[in-house]
C-alpha cells in the first residue's frame, strides 16, 4: 500500500493570529480514529502517514476508479466554532496541507456550531459538461468604452460559490491561494510537472481573463468568478492544498498567456479531454505530453493559438510595498532588506517560533535567513532563506494582515463600543455616527468571516455598505434585507464581543527606545518629527541622515517620547474627512488640526493623522454587568486587568454584577 501525507494548519483572521492547543482529529471513512493532534504555537500539527493508492493509478486516463484514498479531519478549541472536513483525497508520496479558518463564537453562544466542508473528487473525473464562455476578441472586449487598463493580480480575488445568479456566498481570498486552491480541485497533484505548470499557467490566465475583461462585474454582479465548473473553474473553499502545486504556483503566479502583440491574458478555456471534450486545453492530454518532453509553454501552444507567450505582472492590487524584481539573501543590504525585518519583527509577535533578528538593521545576515527559514516553514514555502518573489508578498500580505487587526483593535477603542447596541435603525441612505459603528462592526466581521466584505467606513450607508451588511445577515442565518435592526445590531455586537473574549492577544513586545515609521509619500521630517513629538535633529541623529530627504519605503526611527502622548494615530483612508475622524474619535475638528499643524481640512489619502486622547490620569465609571470578568472589561477599554485593580484598590479578580470600577484613562 502506498503513503501520502497530512499536516494541519488551524489559523483565524486571514492568518494573521495561529491557533495553539487546537485539537484535531484525523479518521477514516469509515468514522474510525487514527490520529489525535494538538496543534503547536504555530498553530500548526505534525505531518501524519496515510495509506493511500499507488500514484501510477492517477496518471492513467483509463482507470476508472478513485486514485485515491479518503479521510476526515475533526477539529475543535474552545470559544470557537468546530470545523468537519470530509472527503480529503490523500495521494501517494504527496503532501496535502489543510487550512483550517477558525471562526471564534459569540457572545452569549452556549455551544459551538460546526461547519462541515466536503472536498471530494477533483473536476477531472467529473462528467458534467464545461461550457465556459468569454469574449471572442477580448482584445477589443476590453477596450470597448473602457481606458484599456494593465494587467493586475487581484489580491484577493472575489469568488462566488455556486453558478452566476444562484444567492451563494462569496469569499474573498488571496489570489495565490485561489490558484492553489482551483489546481487541487481541477487535477490531480502526482502528475509531471510539466503538466502541472501547464494547467497552472491556464488557470491563472483564465482567472485573470474574467477579472480583466470584467466579465462578471459588467453584468451587474458582486463578484470576479464563481466556482462553477459549467462557466468557470473548480474552486472548494476550505479544502487541503498540495505542496506539489503550492511549490509551483508561489513561483508563477504572477505570470499568464498572452498572444503576441496583446496585453490582455488569453481566454484560457479546458475540460478534462476525455469524457467532456471541448474547443480548449485537455487536461489529460497535457500529461500525455508532459511524457513525450513538451514544455509548458509548448503544451499551452498545443491546445492555443501558437503565438501564446508568457509573461508577468509586477502589479498585485493591495500589496503594501513591490518585490524590488532581485531575490535578496544573505550579504544583501538596503532598504529592501530593511523593510523585511521589520515586517518579520512585526510578525514575530503573532508567530513566535520565528527568532529574533540580532543582524544591523539593512543588513542580511544569518539571523535574518533563520527568521526568513522559519517564516517559510510556517507558511509551506521553501524554507532556503532567500526572500525571492513569493516570500516577499507573502511576508508583505502576512504582516499587512497583523498590522489590520491591531489598527481595528485602537480604533474599537476609540469609538468606545459598549455592551449595548445603538436604537437606531439604518439602511441604504442613513449617515452619521451611527453608521460609522455599524461599518466598523462590519470590519472586524470581514476579518474573521471570508463571505463578509469589509465596507469603506466613511459614514455614508451606501450600496457597499449595504452588501456587507447582507453578507453578514446571512451568515448569521438571519433575513437578509440589508436593514440594520435590532437583530442584526445584536448580532453584530455578539460576534464582536465573542471575537474579545475569544481570540488570543499576541503578547506586546518589550520594544527598544524607540518606534519604528515607514515613509510615505507626501511626507517630510518636519512633519514626522511633529507627528510623534520629537524633533527633526533627534531623527537625524537616530538614524545617521546627513540631509532632509526622504526616500518613500524607508524605515526609519523615530525617538520614543519619555511619557505616553495624549494622542493616537490614524492613518488617512479614501472618502475621510476631519469631521468623519473627529466623529469616530470623539473630538473636534479644530483639535486635530491643532495638534497636527492644519491650516486647512483638506487630507491626503496614508497621512498619519495625531488624534486627541484622553490624558493618561483620567479615567471613566463603568457599571459590571452579569458575564463581566477584569480581562473582558480591559481588553474593551484598552487597558490592563493590573492597572483596573490597582486603580480601583482591587485585591482579587472576583466583581459583582452593578460594582462601579474606575477605568483608566477613559
Amino acid at each position: 500500500m502506498a503513503i501520502g501525507y497530512l499536516t494541519i494548519q488551524a489559523r483565524t483572521a486571514h492568518e494573521a493570529i495561529p491557533l495553539e492547543g487546537v485539537q484535531v482529529r484525523v479518521l477514516d471513512s469509515r468514522g474510525n480514529s487514527l490520529y489525535q493532534l494538538l496543534t503547536d504555537e504555530s498553530g500548526e500539527t505534525g505531518t501524519v502517514p496515510l495509506e493511500t493508492l499507488d500514484k501510477s493509478f492517477s496518471q492513467n486516463q483509463h482507470y476508472s476508479g478513485l486514485p485515491y484514498a479518503s479521510y476526515n479531519v475533526l477539529a475543535q478549541k474552545a470559544g470557537f466554532d468546530t470545523i468537519y472536513v470530509s472527503n480529503i483525497p490523500i495521494y501517494d508520496q504527496e503532501t496535502a496541507v489543510l487550512p483550517l479558518a477558525m471562526i471564534p463564537m459569540q457572545e452569549r453562544q452556549r455551544r459551538p456550531a460546526e461547519t462541515r466542508i466536503f472536498v471530494g473528487k477533483p473536476a477531472v473525473v467529473m462528467q458534467e459538461r464545461r461550457s465556459q464562455e468569454g469574449p471572442a476578441d477580448a482584445e477589443e472586449d476590453a477596450r470597448g468604452d473602457r481606458i484599456l487598463r494593465q494587467v493586475a493580480i487581484p489580491n484577493p480575488i472575489t469568488v462566488h460559490l455556486g453558478p452566476p445568479g444562484t444567492n451563494a456566498a462569496n469569499v474573498q481570498v488571496s489570489f495565490p491561494d485561489y490558484v492553489k486552491n482551483v489546481a487541487s480541485s481541477e487535477i490531480y497533484p502526482t502528475w509531471p510537472e510539466a503538466a502541472l505548470t501547464a494547467n497552472i499557467y491556464a488557470i491563472i490566465t483564465f482567472a485573470l481573463n474574467r477579472v480583466y475583461t470584467e466579465w462578471y462585474r459588467s453584468k451587474g454582479y458582486n463578484f470576479d468568478i464563481t466556482n462553477s465548473t459549467a462557466y468557470d473553474q473548480y474552486f472548494v473553499y476550505g479544502r487541503p492544498i498540495y505542496e506539489s502545486i503550492s511549490r509551483i504556483v508561489d513561483n508563477v503566479f504572477n505570470e499568464y498567456a498572452r498572444r503576441q502583440g496583446q496585453n490582455v491574458p488569453y481566454f484560457t478555456s479546458f475540460c478534462n479531454g476525455t469524457t467532456v471534450t471541448c474547443a480548449g486545453m485537455s487536461q489529460w492530454g497535457t500529461v500525455t505530453l508532459a511524457n513525450r518532453g513538451y514544455t509548458p509553454l509548448q503544451i499551452l501552444r498545443s491546445y492555443y493559438p501558437k503565438d501564446i507567450e508568457l509573461v508577468a505582472t509586477d502589479i498585485i492590487t493591495g500589496s503594501l510595498t513591490s518585490y524590488p524584481g532581485t531575490p535578496l539573501r544573505v550579504g544583501s543590504t538596503g532598504l529592501d532588506v530593511q523593510t523585511i525585518q521589520t515586517y518579520l519583527n512585526r510578525i514575530r509577535r503573532n508567530y513566535p517560533a520565528i527568532p529574533a533578528i540580532t543582524d544591523p538593521e539593512g543588513t542580511f545576515g544569518e539571523s535574518t535567513r533563520a527568521a526568513v527559514a522559519k517564516f517559510q516553514s510556517i507558511f509551506g514555502l521553501s524554507p532556503d532563506g532567500i526572500v525571492g518573489k513569493s516570500t516577499w508578498y507573502k511576508i508583505s500580505s502576512l504582516y499587512s494582515a497583523v498590522a489590520r487587526l491591531a489598527e481595528l483593535d485602537s480604533e474599537g477603542i476609540s469609538l468606545g463600543i459598549g455592551t449595548v447596541p445603538p436604537n437606531a435603525i439604518l439602511r441604504q441612505g442613513s449617515r452619521g455616527q451611527d453608521v460609522i459603528t455599524l461599518q466598523y462592526l462590519l470590519d472586524v466581521a470581514s476579518e474573521y468571516y471570508a463571505s463578509v466584505p469589509a465596507p469603506d467606513q466613511d459614514g455614508i450607508f451606501g450600496s457597499g455598505t449595504r452588501e456587507s451588511v447582507m453578507a453578514f445577515q446571512r451568515a448569521m442565518n438571519i433575513a437578509a434585507d440589508g436593514i440594520v435592526g435590532q437583530v442584526t445590531w445584536r448580532k453584530l455586537y455578539d460576534v464582536y464581543h465573542g471575537i474579545g473574549e475569544n481570540v488570543p492577544v499576541p503578547p506586546p513586545s518589550p520594544g527598544p527606545s524607540y518606534t519604528e515609521y515607514t515613509v510615505r509619500p507626501g511626507d517630510s521630517l518636519w512633519l514626522i518629527a511633529q507627528r510623534y513629538n520629537t524633533t527633526v535633529e533627534a531623527i537625524k541623529s537616530l538614524n545617521g541622515l546627513t540631509s532632509d530627504l526622504l526616500d518613500v519605503g524607508r524605515v526609519l526611527r523615530i525617538p520614543a517620547a519619555q511619557t505616553s502622548p495624549s494622542y493616537t494615530e490614524y492613518t488617512v483612508r479614501p472618502g475621510d474627512s476631519l469631521w468623519l475622524i473627529a466623529q469616530r474619535y470623539g473630538t473636534t475638528v479644530e483639535a486635530i488640526k491643532s495638534l497636527n499643524g492644519l491650516a486647512s481640512d483638506a487630507l491626503d489619502v496614508g497621512w498619519v493623522l495625531r488624534i486627541p486622547t484622553a490624558q493618561s490620569g483620567d479615567y471613566g465609571e463603568y457599571t459590571v454587568r452579569a458575564g463581566d470578568t477584569l480581562w473582558v472589561i480591559a481588553r474593551r477599554f484598552g487597558t490592563t486587568v493590573e492597572a483596573i485593580k490597582s486603580l480601583n484598590g482591587l485585591t482579587s479578580d472576583l466583581l459583582s454584577i452593578g460594582q462601579v470600577l474606575r477605568i483608566p484613562g477613559r
